[in-house]
This record gives structure tokens, C-alpha cells and sequence, in this order.
């Protein structure tokens, strides 16, 4: 005879799935801070990295053409695609780390995404701008499932009208962040430059694109 052991008695497991809801109003934000083990982040990072088709976009900035200051990749089920900042992404097809770390937040979150937007942070000077995802293609009440791996960074949040509502979170190896429900119509969101950061980081936002 056996006992079968529970799941939370995997106590690597029980750190994975660890989470805490931020305290923002008009927000449902979840964080998962230790999703993947260091090693699985260790790995993934290295296979991204190395076989992601990246490209530097760019964008028209008050008349001028400008390059983003980040790399970025999407991926996707077929006929699915993404516009967003007057730049239409070109899709790739699914690859099998993609689909491996797709799968993990899927079983997580019990939604299926559909595509992703891969951002490289080359070092501490590359950013993304103040924004939401409010895109029309990505439904009323978006659910972005935001994955981390490499070097740390700051991802900052402000209410669109009440201007004196901030918060902040560390986005560290492995970890990953849920923004769903109203989050998008009242918050925007932010990874600002620091000159403290010199190793690089990417990270994957899978979406549901209609």
C-alpha cells in the first residue's frame, strides 16, 4: 500500500504557487512570484534569448520616426495579429518553449491565450513608456499574463483620474503578474530606464486576441 503525496506537500511546488493580490482599487492584479524555479528561468531565458526572432520597431513620435527602446517578437495562432503604438506586429508561429511556459500559466489562470508579445531589455536604458492594453482587439476586460525572466525591474502603476494613486512592484527571475477584469480602463503601467540595471531582461505578456 502507498499514500498518495499532495500536492502541497511538494514544498518547492507550494513556493511556485505562492501569490498575493495587490492592493490597487478599480484593479484585479495578481502576482506569482516565484512561478518558475531559478533553474527552469535559467534555461528559459537562454533558449529566448537565443531563438527569438527580435526586432527593434519603430514608431512616428511628434512627426519624427523613432526606435523603440526595447526588441520585441509576437507570436501567435494563425490568422491572430496585433497592433498596437500605429506599429502591426508580424507574427511567428508557436514554438515549443513558447507553448511549455503558455501552458504553465494557462493551468494557473484558467484562461486560454492566444498570442504573446515578447519584450527584450537589452540593459537598465531600454523601457517602455506609460500605456495600457486597451486595444480593441483584446476585448473589454483584457487578461495580460505577464512572465519574467532575467534581470529584475520595476513595473509601475498610476489611476488614469486620480492622480495621487501609484504602486510599484519588483518583476523578478521567474516571476509572473495577472492583470485582468477592470484593470486596463482605470491603471496605467510602466517599466521606466535605471542606470542600475545592466544585464538583460525579457519579458512575454500573452494575450487573447480576438
Amino acid at each position: 500500500m502507498y499514500t498518495e503525496l499532495e500536492l502541497w506537500e511538494d514544498p518547492e511546488r507550494e513556493k511556485q504557487l505562492e501569490w498575493a493580490r495587490l492592493p490597487m482599487p478599480d484593479a484585479e492584479v495578481i502576482i506569482y512570484p516565484n512561478l518558475f524555479d531559478k533553474n527552469e528561468s535559467d534555461q528559459m531565458f537562454s533558449e529566448l534569448y537565443r531563438t527569438t526572432h527580435w526586432k527593434q520597431d519603430t514608431t512616428l513620435l511628434f512627426g519624427k520616426r523613432i526606435a523603440l527602446p526595447r526588441l520585441t517578437a509576437w507570436y501567435g495562432d494563425k490568422g491572430k495579429f496585433y497592433t498596437y503604438s500605429k506599429i502591426k506586429m508580424e507574427r511567428h508561429s508557436w514554438t515549443p518553449i513558447l507553448i511549455k511556459i503558455k501552458s504553465r500559466i494557462e493551468s494557473i489562470v484558467g484562461t486560454q491565450f492566444n498570442s504573446v508579445l515578447l519584450n527584450l531589455y537589452r540593459d537598465g536604458k531600454d523601457s517602455v513608456a506609460w500605456h495600457s492594453d486597451d486595444e480593441p482587439e483584446l476585448g473589454e476586460n483584457p487578461e495580460i499574463g505577464s512572465v519574467s525572466f532575467g534581470a529584475s525591474r520595476r513595473f509601475m502603476f498610476r489611476h488614469k483620474s486620480q492622480k495621487e494613486l501609484k504602486f510599484e512592484i519588483e518583476l523578478t527571475h521567474g516571476s509572473f503578474l495577472l492583470m485582468k477584469g477592470a484593470t486596463q480602463h482605470f491603471w496605467q503601467h510602466q517599466t521606466p530606464k535605471t542606470s542600475k540595471v545592466m544585464k538583460p531582461r525579457i519579458n512575454l505578456t500573452f494575450r487573447k486576441v480576438s
